[in-house]
């Protein structure tokens, strides 16, 4: 449980997701967005897709951390966290489709196979930083093969990894998880809440 009710936690991300998720174990939330270029950060060079969604996880809490210090100069920062999920077959990244046809790619790519699932979670606390990082499998059935142009059309793919939410229609075609269901839809709550312990906020 939340230990101090005058403190919220600021979330460094837009997702109604992510809020909810944090709500449901009971963390008092603010969200705070940094706009920024485009919605996926590009890859490094040989960087593996593990590496890959800790840093991009991190450096939205930097961008945000840095934001809100240049908005209220001389205040204590509040505790803050960002998270990113990335959706991977192999080391193969498959981002948020850009449009119909990129949708249509990914989901194909996607029915009749397992693929992987890995969210970044990075927190700021009184000047130290907590991370942890989320490994999921998901089963998606080859039946969404018949189903892409009505699941596209439904509009639910878009600005979601792996153009599908687990949350909403596609749970029909998920027929296998192994890890963290609330990982897959964007924040691994058991290990998120280990961060908040560590951190001293949560009990």
């Amino acid at each position: 449980m939340w230990i101090d009710s005058n403190l919220n936690l600021i979330l460094a991300s837009a997702s109604p997701r992510r809020r909810q998720l944090l709500e449901q174990i009971q963390v008092p939330v603010e969200q705070l967005v940094v706009p920024t270029e485009g919605e996926d950060e590009p890859r490094l060079p040989r960087e593996t897709v593990t590496d890959y969604v800790t840093r991009t996880a991190h450096d939205k809490l930097i961008r945000t951390a840095n934001h809100w210090h240049e908005q209220h100069p001389n205040q204590t920062m509040p505790p803050m966290l960002a998270a990113d999920t990335t959706v991977a077959i192999g080391q193969t990244i498959l981002g948020k489709p850009q449009d119909e046809a990129d949708a249509r790619r990914i989901l194909t790519a996607l029915a009749g196979k397992t693929h992987d699932v890995y969210t970044a979670v990075a927190m700021v606390h009184q000047g130290h930083e907590h991370k942890t990082v989320v490994h999921s499998t998901v089963e998606i059935d080859g039946a969404l093969i018949d189903a892409i142009d009505d699941y596209i059309a439904s509009g639910e793919p878009f600005g979601k990894a792996g153009a599908y939410g687990i949350q909403g229609i596609a749970a029909a075609y998920i027929k296998g998880l192994a890890g963290s269901y609330s990982s897959v839809v964007g924040l691994p709550l058991y290990e998120t809440a280990q961060l908040l312990r560590q951190a001293g906020l949560y009990r």
